[in-house]
């Protein structure tokens, strides 16, 4: 019988090497090699073999893959799976390609397996649910939470063995795999235990080798690590076709769906829900919900017209300046990127002249929000300045405008969009950079400021 081989695999990246080495050639990250032990040719091809016997389940042939000249493929949009949501179409770039694997991952009880229970509730199709965490009464329970009316073409399983997952398969003949979580499943073929680096490369590999011989699109929903990344070894993010991250702060009932990669569509995309008793909410207009009338006369707040993924928002930056109670003064950002949050006060006292050193600066982004687009940077300043001189900004303002070190307004990108949507929830005067002013005149009823200079939004405001 042929032994298994050892080998070391990256955490981080995935480079291989015969040894244990300290620091990764590769990525440069210290202390992430694992062992990894290469099963035989033999029990390797056993798992594979399984997932190869199984391209007629769906009732199609495979194709045979041959070399085929570049300018004679076929260039047409692929097929997809209307998802009934959506704000998961939008993010999936419009809809579920067949024979494509999906991976969803996302921090303990945000929702993902609400999310995808919700989602496979609403299909009209035969899918089976394999959960290696909970029990099928868990998953029932769930269900009638979100809808009484509970299509009997849904089949749940609770199993752990990839062996015998395969072999429900072949007897159910899914048109849609859903797997919980893929750090459960395990394989006989390899001796480590569940959620090792060797478990979830085999197992993700031969579920990927069953998706594309046989066309029956795989959810795969992953852990995530105290760092924020997808438990596991990079190689996993490398197999599927879609990684997508679901986040949110526990405490506010806010969730927003990003797609990290994407081979079939963008990977700038936003999907935003309300969690509920019911189950996830899809958000159609968030900034209704990000902008409240209890702001009124209150300093620190500043309303800034933003953009993720392709969708325009209006949220809510709240900021509280204090004088500092200890040697060091604290800064600390909510939804906001800290290190920005610094080179912001340094432009502030650099440029402006307001001296920030002493003071505690807290920032935080309403909703619960994590806002990654740089035309936060002007109402961010705004906030905190708001909130130093203890004033008002008042009602009907809002801006937006990247920050430069020299305390220039910078442009941004798609204006009048933001412009819209300002418009349309009822604000009257929107500051934005000079640069993207061109040929908006005459377009918009709301007025429309345009600064080059950090000092000119702030006269404007403040006066």
């Amino acid at each position: 019988m042929a032994k298994d081989k050892i080998a070391y695999v990256c955490d981080n990246c995935g480079q291989e090497s015969s040894k244990w080495i300290g620091k990764c050639p590769s990525c440069g990250q210290w202390n992430t090699f694992k062992e990894f032990r290469i099963a035989s040719e033999v029990s390797s091809g056993a798992i594979r073999n399984t997932a190869q016997n199984l391209m007629n389940t769906n009732g199609g042939i495979a194709k045979l893959n041959i070399p085929q000249p570049l300018n004679k493929i076929s260039s047409k949009e692929e097929v997809r799976i209307d998802m009934k949501d959506a704000e998961l179409n939008r993010v999936l770039g419009g809809g579920l390609v067949p024979g494509s694997i999906v991976l969803v991952g996302g921090e303990p009880g945000i929702g993902k397996s609400t999310l995808t229970l919700q989602t496979i509730l609403n299909l009209d199709k035969n899918v089976l649910y394999v959960s290696g965490e909970e029990s099928p009464q868990q998953i029932k329970m769930r269900a009638e939470r979100i809808t009484h009316n509970i299509p009997d073409s849904i089949q749940i399983l609770s199993e752990t063995s990839l062996e015998k997952i395969f072999e429900h398969i072949k007897n159910v003949k899914p048109e849609l795999l859903i797997v919980d979580s893929i750090q459960t499943v395990a394989t006989e073929t390899v001796t480590s235990s569940a959620g090792s680096v060797t478990q979830i490369r085999e197992c993700a590999a031969a579920l990927l080798q069953l998706a594309k011989t046989s066309g029956i699109p795989v959810i795969l929903i992953g852990h995530i690590n105290k760092e924020g990344t997808i438990a596991g070894p990079k190689v996993l993010e490398h197999i599927v076709d879609t990684v997508i991250q679901f986040e949110g702060d526990q405490h506010y009932m806010y969730r927003i769906l990003r797609s990290i990669k994407n081979r079939f569509g963008s990977t700038s995309e936003l999907g935003i829900y309300e969690m509920q008793q019911t189950g996830l909410r899809e958000v159609n207009n968030p900034s209704e919900l990000l902008i409240t009338d209890a702001h009124k006369d209150l300093s620190g707040v500043a309303i800034s017209s933003a953009i993720e993924g392709v969708r325009p928002f209006l949220v809510e930056t709240q900021a509280l300046v204090s004088s500092a109670a200890y040697g060091t003064p604290q800064r600390s950002a909510t939804g906001f990127d800290q290190r920005r949050l610094n080179m912001l006060l340094a432009v502030l006292e650099k440029r402006v002249g307001f001296k920030l050193m002493q003071k505690d600066v807290f920032l935080n982004i309403a909703g619960g929000l994590r806002i990654t687009d740089m035309a936060m940077d002007l109402s961010v300043i705004s906030a905190v300045l708001s909130s130093n001189v203890d004033t008002p900004i008042e009602a009907g303002w809002c801006m937006c405008g990247e920050v430069g070190l020299s305390g220039e307004v910078r442009p941004v990108n798609r204006i009048e969009q933001r412009i819209a949507e300002s418009e349309k929830l009822g604000f009257e005067h929107i500051i934005i950079p000079r640069n993207n002013s061109q040929g908006l005149k005459g377009r918009f009823q709301i007025n429309v400021h345009p600064v080059s200079k950090v000092e000119e939004a702030l006269r404007l405001l403040f006066g």
